[in-house]
């Protein structure tokens, strides 16, 4: 599919008209197209029943926007900021984002000069509390530069907490990383990042469906976030209360189909409660970007196997740890008839077995009788291990 000019600049006035989210308006620009759809906007007068399906008071909110349009307007500020607006037709448009159905954005506005549609097929979205602690600023900087690492590109929403720790760690370890905006993406806010989002601006990719200027509204972060979630090939939550955006992000990504995961915290911080409801309701626990690649990545893309530090004694075969664990403590001994019976095997196999542990420091012979070695006799390797 070709875009044509008119259709672009029909999409770029829309987007003064139909606020994010809005099913109506993506009904009309499915049935009608966009520059039907702002003809019949635009006709003077209005004509009754030209728009179906939504109440006389929608129609006229959308009729009171349409003197807002000023699409070349908005094209000349998005290009002086180095950026441009991409379309569904244009090879840049993230196909993912047609999940969303009637409620996809009627456009994208982006800063940077990365193809969004090859950064988004191997994204993850790391989002979660604005009022973090340090531990959650900590993980959420992990995750972000471990995920750089392995070559995928951090989404996030560029707020203050969670979201900057993740673009951060991310830009950190010299990766990729999107911020979406809920505004225009020639707005800074929250005013103190707009460092961060400059920044986020040259390494990577800044993006918002909203037109240059718009400033954000309660709303209006609420659904950006369904398309950080659509976005993206999974949504990890980072400390969240039970009222959070971040958890409406991961309710989306579970609703669209997409892996959703919940880094644990403590349980006496409300900050971890809501991770921890997300977690009970089916998401995957996880911990480190090793954990997150290996759900959301390719087959044979493997965290490494977790276990404890290995000691002499996990060396020792079954039946030579059985026999091991049928001794005494120190202070008593054992007949070899008795160990035999207590470990499930014969005299003359535990009798073996009972030289070998000897000669590895684990126990010691009185006479006919054996007994576990003192801690302070034993060989260093076998200390180590525990008796």
């Amino acid at each position: 599919m070709v875009v044509t000019d008119e259709e672009r600049v029909a999409r770029v006035a829309l987007c003064r008209v139909v606020e994010p989210g809005d099913e109506h308006g993506g009904r009309w620009l499915r049935e009608l197209g966009a520059v039907e759809l702002l003809r019949r906007l635009t006709a003077e007068p209005y004509r009754d029943g030209a728009l179906t399906g939504a109440g006389e008071r929608r129609i006229r909110g959308y009729l009171a926007r349409v003197a807002r349009v000023r699409p070349y307007q908005d094209l000349e500020v998005v290009d002086s900021a180095g950026g441009r607006f991409v379309v569904p037709g244009d090879q840049e448009w993230p196909s993912q984002l047609d999940d969303l159905g009637d409620a996809r954005p009627v456009g994208l506005w982006v800063r940077g000069r990365a193809d969004l549609r090859r950064w988004a097929l191997r994204s993850v979205a790391v989002v979660g509390a604005r009022a973090c602690t340090p531990y959650g600023a900590h993980m959420a900087a992990a995750l972000g530069a471990g995920l750089a690492e392995r070559g995928w590109v951090v989404v996030s929403g560029a707020a203050f907490g969670i979201d900057g720790a993740a673009h951060r760690g991310a830009m950190g370890a010299e990766g990729a990383t999107v911020a979406v905006l809920a505004c225009g993406v020639d707005v800074a806010y929250p005013r103190g990042h707009a460092g961060l989002i400059g920044r986020i601006a040259q390494q990577g990719l800044v993006v918002g469906e909203l037109p240059p200027g718009d400033h954000p509204t309660p709303g209006r972060f609420l659904l950006r976030n369904r398309v950080i979630a659509a976005l993206t090939r999974g949504t990890v939550v980072v400390e969240a209360a039970y009222r959070s955006g971040a958890l409406a992000t991961a309710r989306d990504a579970q609703r669209l189909g997409r892996h959703t995961m919940g880094v644990p915290g403590p349980a006496t911080s409300g900050l971890s409660a809501g991770v921890h409801e997300l977690l009970r309701g089916g998401a995957v626990l996880v911990s480190d970007a090793a954990e997150i690649a290996e759900l959301v990545g390719d087959i044979g893309d493997l965290a490494p196997a977790r276990r404890g530090p290995v000691v002499p004694r996990d060396l020792l075969d079954p039946v030579t740890a059985r026999v091991l664990e049928a001794l005494p403590p120190p202070d008593r001994t054992a007949a070899v008839p008795d160990v035999a019976a207590a470990a499930g095997t014969c005299v003359d196999d535990v009798l073996g077995r009972l030289y070998e542990l000897h000669s590895l420091g684990y126990v010691a012979r009185k006479g006919d009788r054996w007994r576990l070695a003192p801690p302070s006799a034993r060989h260093p390797n076998a200390r180590r291990g525990g008796a």
